[in-house]
């Protein structure tokens, strides 16, 4: 209790400190102010409600319905490796989500039992392996760095979850005997497949409320004026993108900050892809129907309100670290332009990709936002080796899923798994930025 005390007291004294001392009269101190909030906004529009809340329902779900013995025959300490490892690390192809909708369910499966490695495993390949972001790598950036992307995310997410598992070993024991003193599981009060249908049904969900619209599009200006360009945020009143290609003055990589009374339209570019994105909400509500219908039918009124706990303990557990580490993202990132960014990475020394490792782990990169702008960094200089060690290491981890991750795991074990994945993201950008 003492030591819950002392962080509450140290998050008080960081907060007065930075309220006393902030020199808010300073332009740049003030518009990165701005820069936060507008970032948490399109947080909240964009990310909340389509990825984080249905995730929350899913690690709420994980936690109630699913028995502990079942995750530890596939997931635990003991479980087969070659089993375990091999559907954390390619979860990711399949789920297709970002890191805000991981974070939910690792800490569902770990806490109902899963062994530290294969929930680093997952809790890694997940976001990175993302299907859509390593294709459309592969487009923008060139089919190499797509492929060692891709090859990548499943071998760093295996060799991070056996380190992590060899390095807590003795932890995981006590962990994994502490698991099976428990009370067995009660008896399942439905059939297997129910259960399987209800939770592939959850995921659907997910996939498809959280479907990602790559972002090209041609903004069409009320001056007459077309912008090639990337979608790179929307607030309320502003849209900010990326220009795709030279126009009107402006250079590829230059971000425009727009107001919508300047915009006349807003064309987006055409395919499968785009096309799901706007079904999605139908196909997502087709899913979140044949989930209720389930309920409605299968579950008993005290599992529903079980469930319904545990999803919100989640969310009291998660969603302020998340916003939390949104706004100082938002905060940091306006004060380190991509011109200042890519002079650090210019070159394929250890400094350059030690440097974007340790960008893209604090960074915020909301899924597929990374590559356009790994293309404005690459205009303003960056080499491929950095930028291949920032694209491994920005979509598992940020800011606010490091806060996350330390509230599940605790520090030391967050500690460890971020410099693992700073130091391979480091050596594989330092090989592949030789040879390129």
């Amino acid at each position: 209790m003492a030591a819950k005390q002392w962080k509450i007291f140290a998050a008080f004294a960081v907060i007065f400190v930075v309220s006393y001392g902030l020199p808010l009269s300073n332009p740049k101190v003030t518009a990165a102010i701005l820069e936060a909030f507008k970032m948490v906004q399109w947080y909240a529009r964009n990310h909340t409600l389509a990825c984080v809340v249905p995730a929350l329902f899913i690690a709420g779900g994980i936690i109630t319905f699913l028995s502990k013995e079942a995750v530890l025959r596939h997931l635990g300490p003991k479980a087969n490796k070659v089993e375990a490892y091999s559907v954390a690390s390619v979860s990711g192809t399949v789920l297709a989500v970002c890191s805000c909708s991981v974070l939910p369910m690792f800490a569902g499966i770990y806490r109902v039992g899963a062994g530290l490695g294969p929930a680093s495993a997952f809790l890694y390949s997940g976001p990175a392996l993302n299907i859509l972001a390593i294709f459309l790598t592969a487009r923008v950036l060139g089919f190499e760095i797509g492929l060692w992307r891709a090859v990548g995310a499943i071998v760093f997410g295996i060799v991070i979850g056996l380190i992590m598992a060899v390095i807590f070993r003795k932890d995981e024991q006590v962990r994994s005997e502490a698991m099976a003193d428990l009370p067995d599981s009660p008896p399942a009060r439905r059939p297997l497949w129910q259960t399987v249908l209800y939770f592939a049904c959850m995921m659907a969900f997910l996939v498809f409320s959280d479907w990602y619209n790559p972002g090209n599009v041609i903004v069409h200006r009320t001056d007459g004026v077309e912008i090639p360009a990337v979608l790179m945020q929307e607030t309320k009143d502003e849209v900010v993108v990326q220009v795709d290609r030279p126009v009107a003055g402006m250079k590829v990589g230059d971000k425009i900050t727009l107001a919508k009374t300047e915009i006349e339209h807003i064309e987006e570019a055409q395919g499968l892809v785009i096309t799901i994105f706007h079904m999605k909400w139908y196909l997502a509500g087709v899913m979140g129907l044949a989930v209720l219908l389930m309920v409605w039918r299968w579950f008993e009124p005290h599992e529903v309100k079980e469930w319904m706990h545990n999803t919100w303990d989640f969310a009291k557990l998660l969603v302020p670290l998340l916003f939390g580490g949104v706004f100082v993202v938002g905060f940091l990132g306006a004060l380190l332009p991509d011109k200042q960014v890519a002079a650090l990475v210019g070159d394929n020394s250890f400094q350059s990709n030690v440097i974007a490792s340790v960008v893209g782990c604090l960074f915020y990169f909301a899924t597929l936002t990374e590559i356009p702008i790994l293309q404005a960094l690459f205009e303003h200089g960056m080499h491929k080796g950095p930028a291949l060690a920032l694209l491994l290491a920005g979509p598992a981890l940020s800011l606010p899923s490091l806060l996350v991750i330390r509230s599940v795991i605790g520090l030391k074990k967050t500690a460890v798994f971020t410099v693992l994945v700073v130091v391979m993201a480091t050596i594989v950008g330092m090989i592949y930025g030789s040879i390129a």
